[in-house]
């Protein structure tokens, strides 16, 4: 936080204590997200959370307890003026709120509805201290972005001024976005080349709809657009297009964030059965192409019991997905507990109003088959927590003879993802990791190869949207330096 904004703060906190004392601010109740009934939202793709109100936000916002040194910030891997937006949210100025965020974040609307704000911003509120729940950051960033968006008299963002100079990006998920718009603020002329057909990258084939509707990300799109960038679809760079060609057309430099779009498999028996398929392939169809939709001409399968294999948000969204697509029974296989699970909790506790079942400290050895080489059943092994592993989480540990039967129709495994090897095998004099991730100076960015950066997957091998962001942030900031001068 600059010296500027810190004293803006101080400047507020003294305008805003006189409504109310820390004591009466300390015994508001954090605001509670209004959610659709889980019997409605089964059955359709309507976003699961509603926003909430303005009424509802003010009063959160009071909840802020104007700390001198926020460490708040120190958990947002953008750097959010946090208590900047909230306090401008206090005062009822909400385009002063989402004019603050974007000073950092290319893309509040979206973080403020996926980012695990309990595990980085919230996880940093002085409310812990107190033992009482954290100031709703997350909440607050959405409502901002979302009042802005809706907002009718809103201005158009200014296009900054040309400093005539070209960069590329390889990849329009957040990575790739965090680093456009940064660098069209600092004036430098953005063209990210994205191999689908839609802009977006994992925001889009990733995330359901009812956890973040496409039309958000249009619109954080739209406002990059405005500042400048290009969007160029269809096209792989390393394939369609080489680093080289990029050069001869004039750009200075590449940033790679073309993500980890391999998906893993465990390698046990059956795995190849129909029926059988990655998340990666399940969520895209879904997602990205319409599978499902009548008017669709995307084929996907549609099981009545459902398998899902593995705990993470990719998991959850996986799952929550197939009770939409009609599963009657969709099931979590986890080879370790609950409480090792790293999905979000929240994601966690719609899974479970949706009834969807959780078979924790369970592990699939097999899938069986039936005539016409459609899974029919898999074979679980049942588990036991064994000693921390090098996570931090207990290792699961096989219960010896303790193997059971469940009959399914569709299994989806979520496991891990791998980085996609296209731009590190065509780029030569690129380090590579064992992974196939790409190596680079966690300061800058920057890889092995002079001017080509990367961030997001592509170099963590499976990330948050926000620890992407931050990457993409940390890259605009070293390339506009290098190529300034």
């Amino acid at each position: 936080m600059t010296t500027e904004q810190k004293g803006r703060n101080a400047g507020w906190r003294t305008e805003l204590r006189g409504a109310m004392s820390a004591k009466e601010r300390g015994a508001i109740p954090r605001v509670k997200m209004p959610e659709l009934d889980p019997a409605y939202r089964v059955t359709c793709n309507e976003e699961v959370n509603q926003g909430i109100s303005a009424e509802q936000a003010v009063l959160e916002a009071t909840r802020c307890m104007d700390c001198p040194d926020p460490q708040c910030v120190t958990g947002c891997p953008v750097h959010i003026d946090i208590p900047g937006f909230i306090k401008n949210i206090q005062r009822q100025d909400f385009a002063a709120a989402a004019a603050t965020l974007r000073l950092s974040s290319a893309l509040p609307a979206v973080c403020g509805r996926v980012c695990p704000q309990e595990k980085q911003c919230e996880s940093r509120c002085i409310y812990h201290k107190m033992k009482k729940e954290p100031v709703a950051i997350g909440y607050l960033e959405r409502f901002a972005a979302d009042t802005d968006r809706n907002n009718p008299c809103k201005s158009p963002a200014e296009r900054p001024q040309s400093n005539g100079i070209k960069v590329a990006v390889a990849g329009s998920g957040p990575a790739g976005l965090s680093f456009a718009g940064d660098m069209a603020r600092r004036g430098f002329e953005v063209t990210v080349f994205e191999a689908l057909h839609e802009i977006g990258g994992v925001l889009k084939y990733g995330i359901p709809e009812f956890r973040l509707p496409n039309s958000i990300v249009d619109s954080e799109i739209a406002t990059l657009e405005s500042l400048g960038v290009t969007f160029v679809k269809n096209c792989l760079v390393g394939k369609t297009i080489s680093r080289e060609n990029l050069a001869a057309d004039g750009f200075k430099g590449l940033f790679v964030a073309s993500g980890a779009g391999l998906p893993r498999f465990m390698g046990i028996p059956g795995e190849n059965l129909i029926g059988i398929m990655s998340s990666n392939e399940y969520l895209t169809r879904v997602n990205l192409m319409g599978a499902g939709r009548n008017d669709s001409d995307t084929p996907v399968t549609q099981g009545k019991t459902a398998a899902i294999i593995g705990g993470g948000n990719t998991a959850m969204d996986s799952v929550r997905t197939a009770r939409r697509m009609g599963a009657s029974r969709a099931m979590i296989v986890y080879r370790r507990s609950e409480d090792e699970m790293p999905a979000r909790a929240e994601e966690i506790k719609h899974a479970k109003e949706e009834g969807v079942e959780f078979l924790t400290l369970h592990n699939p050895v097999e899938y069986l088959g039936d005539e016409r080489g459609h899974v029919r059943a898999m074979r679980v092994q049942r588990m036991a927590l064994g000693e921390p592993d090098e996570s931090g989480r207990r290792s699961p540990v096989a219960i010896e003879g303790a193997i059971e039967e469940i009959p399914v129709d569709m299994v989806i495994v979520s496991v891990g993802v791998s980085p996609n090897p296209l731009i590190p095998n065509s780029v030569e004099g690129l380090n590579v990791s064992r992974r196939g991730t790409i190596e680079v100076d966690d300061s800058t960015m920057e890889s092995s190869v002079k001017g080509l950066y990367a961030g997001g997957d592509i170099v963590r091998g499976g990330a948050t949207v926000i620890l992407a962001m931050g990457d993409g942030k940390r890259a605009a900031q070293a390339m506009a330096q290098a190529l300034l001068g």
